[in-house]
């Protein structure tokens, strides 16, 4: 049956060897002055100072997340992030906290709530750890959200304001609400305060019931300040492309699962709501080549460029059905994703993932420089091996899978 490829002792130890490597590659990722580095392929630093909000928490994430499951922090990324982001992310003039800063100093830029959703994940994990410094940043970080950036009467996140909070767009987006209910659902575990449960739960329900039910199971990315889709809208063409990314609609299924569990599993048909986004967006988008094209227009391939992180998320969206609503085929596609990631997207010499592909099936560098952060890998290795689809940090922490892999770390 589809649950035994989670269950596989080879499988499981594949998934540990891969996050023993690539923890072991981005170890290189500290810098002594403060801060961290951007990896090259090879795992030396990228030249350049600047370093933006995205990278320092999803490290701190991700490394809080790998102590839970037995691999010590024997960089000290954690502690680390965590200094930086309140010494030199924070902006002690306006509150909140930068996008990037170049040493200390501010890059002049937007507020962006993308970055400060993934400051209330990294203080939740390092809360998860134990972490002293974790309360502090989630008192800040929590009361910031609250004050700039919920939409209280549409129970969404707003997007962007000025240095000094002033609001200079109508634009408004999915991206940063789907890492928001991400960052909620680690706040409900971290700290057991239901109203991160309940707005996680109503950006869900908008986006999915409200959104993708309507629009053939594929999430429109674009809104106006009345929340209504924009599809013309075309923007940054990483963090905001036009039409709709497939990639975010596993995102969206495996965080659905993951609330849908935590609450208690209400009868909302969230499960054949995430399978929906899962089956319509590998047959959207599946490459007959291997590998998952990053954007859609109508329905149809627009952006066919190949990344790591939509493979890396349809990984976790299936292992997240396989635990819960089996199916005959979700072990093959699985299996299938596992293949291509292994066959190439895994830098088996050096450890980590190659972020994108070329039309050769090589290793490319058309949108991204090195290797740009652990954090969707790591999470593909680990959430497999955790037994459930939410608690997922408490159950590798008390199985420790990292830890007791024979021969590794």
């Amino acid at each position: 049956m589809a649950m035994s490829v989670l269950d596989d002792t080879d499988h499981r130890a594949f998934l540990a060897r891969d996050a023993h490597r690539a923890l072991d590659f981005f170890d290189a990722s500290i810098r002594p002055e403060g801060g961290f580095h951007v990896l090259d392929l090879d795992g030396t630093p990228l030249p350049g100072t600047v370093q933006e909000l995205h990278t320092t928490t999803r490290l701190v994430h991700s490394y809080a997340l790998a102590q839970m499951a037995g691999r010590p922090d024997r960089a000290g990324i954690v502690d680390q992030g965590m200094d930086w982001l309140w010494r030199a992310h924070r902006d002690t003039d306006h509150g909140g906290y930068l996008w990037a800063v170049d040493g200390t100093a501010p890059v002049e830029g937007p507020k962006l709530a993308y970055g400060h959703v993934f400051v209330l994940l990294a203080a939740s994990s390092a809360k998860m750890i134990g972490h002293p410094d974790a309360d502090r940043l989630l008192a800040d970080i929590t009361q910031v959200l609250d004050r700039h950036y919920w939409d209280h009467d549409a129970g969404l996140f707003r997007d962007e304001f000025t240095r000094d909070w002033q609001a200079f767009s109508t634009y408004r987006g999915m991206n940063a609400n789907m890492h928001g209910v991400e960052a909620l659902l680690a706040a409900f575990e971290a700290t057991g305060a239901p109203v991160h449960l309940d707005r996680a739960g109503r950006i869900l329900d908008f986006f999915i019931a409200g959104q993708a039910a309507v629009h053939g199971w594929r999430i429109p990315e674009h809104y106006d300040d009345r929340w209504r889709p924009d599809h013309a809208y075309a923007g940054n063409p990483m963090f905001r492309p036009a039409g709709t990314t497939p990639g975010h609609s596993f995102e969206m299924a495996r965080l659905l699962l993951y609330w849908w569990d935590l609450a208690g599993r209400p009868d909302t048909g969230a499960v054949a709501q995430a399978r929906a986004l899962v089956d319509t967006a590998l047959a959207d988008a599946w490459a007959d080549r291997g590998g998952l094209a990053y954007t859609l227009r109508d329905g149809r391939v627009d952006n066919s460029a190949r990344y790591w992180w939509p493979v890396t998320e349809a990984i976790g969206a299936l292992a997240a059905l396989i635990k819960l609503d089996p199916r005959p085929g979700d072990g093959d596609w699985y299996r299938r994703l596992w293949a291509f990631a292994d066959g190439r997207l895994i830098d088996h010499a050096r450890g980590g993932w190659f972020p994108e592909l070329g039309d050769d099936d090589r290793p490319a560098a058309t949108q991204f420089r090195g290797k740009p952060d652990i954090y969707h890998a790591l999470q593909a290795d680990l959430l497999p091996l955790a037994r459930g689809v939410s608690h997922q940090a408490r159950d590798l922490a008390r199985t420790c899978p990292l830890r007791d892999a024979a021969g590794l770390g």
